[in-house]
């Protein structure tokens, strides 16, 4: 009898940077490996599960033993929506300790690679449907930039025509009284062009550098005390963080712009948290990062209006009276162009705005 080969752990370190949930079995169903993806799903350690029956870990979920047996006889490949009968659904595994049970799209591919015989992919159904909804927004803001963009370089001509013939008109008036008509034309064109300088201002090209992502915080939140006296702004750092790299102003004004947002929801008297974390095996701007920085701006605030929540970095929407509609959108611009993501989630007396930014991205980015 030929004993398979046993190929060192090293062999699979590749599968350490995928976003989906690996995990390797032997002929016997015997779990020979298990990605760090895999150990954040099941919320289990590969010291835990390694060299232990798959079942230890899935129970025998209908539909999957018979997939396994299959793949394993006549070298076929199943993916979920035939290995159950509720393919929208996937596969739903219980969880210990009364957890809510996690519903997977699952796949299982034959291998030979030593004395592994069976590769199985494991991808939360709803993170999927998340990811799919996340990508259709990008592209709808994406075309709503280029658009409003567009519209900026065709407003900006017009509007120096109208200042200027309002500054000759005001040259011929003889009545000064009515100065103060062609003084509201120039002051409101005025307004309308830096407008428009706001929307292209996040065009313009990155100067990347090392940062302290705290300076930048500490930064915004002098700012927004001297602005807002009133309200309380307080850190939760993790001051084990690495620098990040990025553009600095970039940074800074997308920061305020999310923190003085929140400052004005509270009408000046209230509770705005800055808490920062370290994120590991993150996918971000769909690359796999291993580490990445987790910025959050909260506030205890009457929380965003329902009617605008899925729109509300689009540009020109704002939840206040008076407000551009802008901050929140030059704000997603500067993220995205650092290759991170931006989102909120709110309701009332709490919301919360989330960041995620790679740290060290150079060296441990992957496809």
């Amino acid at each position: 009898m030929i004993v398979p080969e046993k190929l060192p752990v090293s062999a699979f370190s590749g599968l350490d940077l995928l976003s989906s949930a690996v995990i390797l079995l032997d002929a016997e169903l015997t779990v020979q490996y298990l990605n760090p993806a895999a150990e954040n799903l099941f919320a289990i350690s590969a010291r835990q599960l390694l060299r232990r029956p798959l079942s230890q870990l899935l129970g025998e979920p209908p539909g999957l033993a018979a997939a396994l047996d299959n793949a394993l006889s006549n070298n076929w490949s199943y993916t979920g929506q035939n290995l159950t009968a509720h393919p929208k659904r996937g596969l739903s595994l219980g969880r210990r300790h009364g957890v809510e049970a996690l519903h997977l799209d699952c796949t299982v591919t034959p291998v030979e690679a030593g004395s592994i015989r069976l590769l199985l992919e494991f991808r939360p159904i709803d993170q999927q449907l998340k990811t799919e909804r996340e990508e259709r927004l990008a592209e709808q803001q994406q075309a709503n930039r280029e658009l409003i963009r567009n519209l900026a370089h065709e407003i900006k001509n017009p509007l120096g025509g109208i200042r200027g013939s309002a500054q000759l008109l005001e040259r011929e008036l003889v009545n000064p009284q009515l100065h103060e008509y062609t003084q509201v034309i120039i002051k409101e064109a005025d307004r309308l062009q830096e407008l428009m300088n706001r929307l292209l201002s996040s065009h313009r090209l990155m100067q990347p550098q090392p940062l302290n992502i705290h300076d930048i915080l500490e930064r915004v939140r002098a700012l927004i005390l001297a602005e807002f006296p009133d309200v309380d702004v307080k850190r939760d750092y993790d001051t084990s963080l690495p620098d990040a790299t990025g553009d600095r102003e970039q940074l800074i004004q997308a920061i305020l712009n999310i923190a003085r947002n929140a400052a004005q929801a509270l009408e000046g008297k209230g509770e705005i948290i800055l808490r920062t974390r370290a994120q590991r095996q993150v996918t971000l701007a769909k690359r796999r990062y291993r580490l990445a920085l987790e910025l959050q701006v909260i506030d205890n605030g009457p929380g965003i209006p329902a009617e605008i929540r899925e729109q509300i970095f689009y540009p020109l929407v704002s939840g206040r009276e008076g407000g551009s509609g802008l901050g929140l959108t030059l704000a997603q611009n500067f993220i995205q162009q650092h290759h991170g993501s931006i989102e909120a989630d709110s309701r009332p007396g709490h919301t919360c705005f989330t960041v995620r930014l790679p740290l060290h991205a150079t060296n441990q980015e992957s496809q």
